[in-house]
């Protein structure tokens, strides 16, 4: 189940790193996508590193916090909809998307940390 639950989080974290592909600043979120996808491989195939996938997790939740300012001015904005195309008058679809985002994958990381044996180890 473990392992079943490894390879669907590859999997969703790849589609992200593709979905990201035409973004302005592609190589940020490939790289962040990309490397989460590849860390659930790894623990698929049973290689996978405590942590690796700690240090990424810490990193991907001091970048989120960055993005706390934004998230509270779209809160006192009542929320609107993010799920608009991205315009230049409504910068908080992109800042809430980043910040889901980003959550999303530190959470799966947790994840990772707390599911793989503490004496795993990249070989």
């Amino acid at each position: 189940m473990k392992r079943l639950l490894n390879i669907l989080f590859a999997l969703i974290f790849a589609l992200f790193a593709y979905w990201n592909l035409n973004d302005p600043d592609a190589a940020l979120w490939v790289s962040a996508y990309g490397i989460t996808a590849i860390l659930f491989a790894l623990a698929a195939l049973g290689r996978a590193d405590r942590r690796v996938s700690g240090v990424l997790c810490i990193a991907l939740w001091i970048w989120a916090i960055i993005m706390v300012p934004g998230m509270l001015d779209w809160i006192d904005a009542d929320m609107p909809s993010i799920t608009d195309e991205m315009q230049a008058t409504a910068p908080h679809i992109e800042v809430v998307r980043e910040f889901l985002g980003l959550s999303i994958a530190s959470l799966a990381l947790v994840f990772l940390v707390f599911s793989t044996p503490k004496a795993a180890r990249l070989m």
